[in-house]
């Protein structure tokens, strides 16, 4: 079997995996979806509000399930043994990580197109002002979010410290970046941290793509863009099987 039908049978497989699974399934794809109905039904008057919250619970959506959920789910697999096992069969390592990440990214295009469609039937924003605009920052979201978790599963020393690591990036991060409010309201210390991380840009060309305005995407898109490079490169320096 040639390497693509092997990453089409391992995409498959992940899927299989990821919903029978009811944790992964909740926190890193039902989670940002059921904080979105809660906040925006608080703020269903004020479209200004829901122009904001609805890129900013994308944003978080693309970031649960990439960087949060392989951060999380290949420091398991590398502490009990799976990847090294993995490792050892016919299956080309390429064939494998396609698969794996490939999973990883419909969960983050269907969050995206969940988010867009609750925000248009329940909440009454528009659909996307740029739908190609939004499509490539959400790809180039995936493969940053992606690399990067990849690369932080290096940092998590073992499945027990799993939880608390990842947590400990994506909840201050989701707070400071623009999620649930603009970070143009933020302290300045806390504004220019917000500034230097990606979800923060991420969110900002998803806003321009969603809902307009004139923002800088290709501002926007060039920090990602670095954040990318940046993490794929960690990414494939330290990755290790077991």
């Amino acid at each position: 079997m040639n390497p693509a039908a092997l990453a089409w049978q391992q995409f498959r497989f992940e899927r299989k995996l990821f919903w029978r699974n009811p944790s992964a399934a909740f926190f890193n794809f039902l989670l940002p979806l059921l904080l979105l109905v809660l906040t925006a039904s608080a703020f269903s008057a004020d479209s200004e509000e829901l122009e904001v919250l609805i890129p900013g619970i994308a944003g978080m959506g693309v970031l649960a399930t990439t960087f949060t959920s392989l951060a999380f789910n290949i420091t398991i697999l590398r502490d009990e043994g799976v990847l090294k096992r993995w490792r050892g069969t016919p299956m080309p390592a390429g064939s494998y990580l396609a698969g794996l990440l490939a999973s990883a990214a419909l969960n983050a295009f269907l969050q995206v197109l969940i988010v867009v469609t609750i925000g248009n039937v329940l909440y009454g924003v528009d659909w996307p002002q740029d739908p190609l605009l939004l499509v490539l920052f959400t790809a180039l979201g995936v493969v940053c979010f992606a690399a990067l978790g990849i690369a932080f599963s290096h940092a998590i020393p073992n499945e027990d410290a799993a939880p608390a690591y990842t947590n400990a990036v994506f909840l201050p991060v989701i707070f400071i970046s623009g999620v649930f409010y603009s970070s143009d309201d933020l302290p300045e210390a806390l504004k220019a941290i917000a500034e230097a991380l990606p979800l923060k840009h991420l969110i900002d060309g998803l806003s321009e793509a969603i809902v307009g305005g004139g923002g800088d995407a290709g501002t926007a898109a060039l920090v990602v863009g670095g954040w990318t490079l940046a993490g794929l490169v960690l990414a494939v320096r330290f990755f290790r099987w077991e």
